[in-house]
């Protein structure tokens, strides 16, 4: 029997469009930028898969051996009941650690990349059959709804892997305020905050010796020439990445090798060599300085759990009244 998935799709028809445009401005921007949103094709989705896996790239494993070590408390102060939204679902494997503890009425997996997300929620279904799988297509960085039919007596929201840190801390304010008129008051959130530590720890981390953040950053020139048309040269660029300790953020850039013209979408786009396009931003956070920023977006902490370590943190904040 073929597992049974409601996939509501949310992406507009006219989204390839506006994503175009919204890609275009940052290319002709001074400095030149895209949103990480961009990173995320089908390909982007499976590197990033791979990234997850390497010795250096710590915040899956730690965030997991957290989830594992705290699931028990985490339903205890969930509650019962739950409707469980996974934003950004990607491979879902986080989420499966959650799942048996719960117990949620409901879950909807949240992704812009929609084979991906397809795949991933219809594993889910086939693997705990008693669970009611939704899968939304969507820019959960944008205004969103949840789909009709999807409900519960509470929503929680999850949001794992340190996705929060791709927002610069008025942007992350921002979602989060967002976020927060999308939940009624007691609803949650379950968030995974990546924490300040060492900046060799967070350098290797970005430059794994396998190449995989490597690839998967210049996966987005591959999705530039398949998807917008766009004559480019990946060869003609290296990636780049660095912690930036004044503003507590990993910086990813694509550093052109060479003065070169590109043209996307018709537009031509002109690099000198060593100049740069920043593809991504991961800030970093002290436990108390990421309470505070959620404060300010109406949420109320109501617990945070920690690695030995402390290079990890996963908060649950409520939605306050």
């Amino acid at each position: 029997m073929d597992p049974v998935v409601r996939f509501h799709d949310q992406q507009p028809p006219a989204a390839a469009v506006s994503l175009g445009e919204e890609l275009l401005a940052g290319l002709i921007a001074t400095p030149k930028f895209t949103s990480p949103k961009f990173l995320y094709d089908r390909r982007g989705s499976e590197l990033f898969d791979a990234i997850c896996r390497q010795p250096e790239y710590y915040p899956t494993r730690t965030e997991e051996a957290i989830l594992k070590a705290a699931k028990a408390e985490i339903a205890e102060v969930v509650g019962p009941h739950a409707a469980l939204i996974e934003l950004g679902s990607g491979a879902s494997r986080k989420v499966r650690l959650l799942l048996e503890a719960l117990r949620p009425a409901c879950y909807l997996g949240v992704d812009i990349s929609r084979d991906f997300l397809w795949e991933s929620t219809r594993r889910l279904a086939t693997d705990y059959p008693w669970l009611e799988v939704h899968a939304a297509c969507a820019d959960f960085t944008c205004p969103m709804v949840w789909p009709e039919g999807f409900g519960g007596e509470r929503p929680v929201a999850f949001f794992p892997g340190s996705s929060i840190g791709n927002f610069t801390p008025d942007e992350a304010e921002g979602f989060l305020c967002g976020l927060a008129e999308l939940l009624p008051v007691g609803g949650g959130l379950l968030i995974g905050v990546d924490l300040i530590k060492d900046r060799t720890v967070l350098d290797a981390a970005y430059n794994d010796a396998a190449g995989i953040t490597a690839a998967f950053n210049l996966n987005l020139l591959e999705r530039l020439r398949h998807e917008f048309d766009a004559d480019v040269e990946p060869s003609r660029f290296q990636h780049q990445a660095f912690y930036n300790e004044s503003d507590s953020r990993i910086e990813m850039h694509l550093v052109s090798r060479c003065d070169q013209t590109v043209r996307v979408a018709g537009e031509r786009i002109r690099f000198v060599e060593g100049e740069s396009l920043h593809t991504e931003n991961s800030y970093k956070y002290s436990v108390e300085g990421f309470r505070r920023l959620a404060a300010c977006a109406g949420f109320e902490s109501r617990a945070q759990w920690t690695d030995p370590d402390a290079l990890f943190c996963i908060h649950y904040l409520e939605r306050g009244g």
